[in-house]
């Protein structure tokens, strides 16, 4: 099984061992850490899409309060 790890290197000398990793071919280097994380331009469209809809309709919105409430199983 193959494992992704995300690291920041906080000593000078670290950083040249993680390039050799990388010459061995023993890690990939991604360009900001993030690609494998990058959020879909439509799921960010669709967040946008709500934030203005509950803009205009915050009569529908819920309380965290009412949440909770509803969860709590008796």
């Amino acid at each position: 099984m193959q494992s992704t790890y995300h690291i920041r290197i906080k000593k000078e000398y670290a950083a040249e061992l993680i390039e050799d990793l990388e010459k061995a071919d023993a890690v990939e280097l991604l360009a900001d850490g993030r690609e494998s994380n990058d959020i879909p331009q439509w799921q960010m469209d669709e967040v946008k899409r709500r934030i203005d809809y509950y803009d205009k309709n915050p009569h529908e919105l819920v309380s965290w309060e009412d949440v909770r409430k509803r969860l709590i199983i008796k």
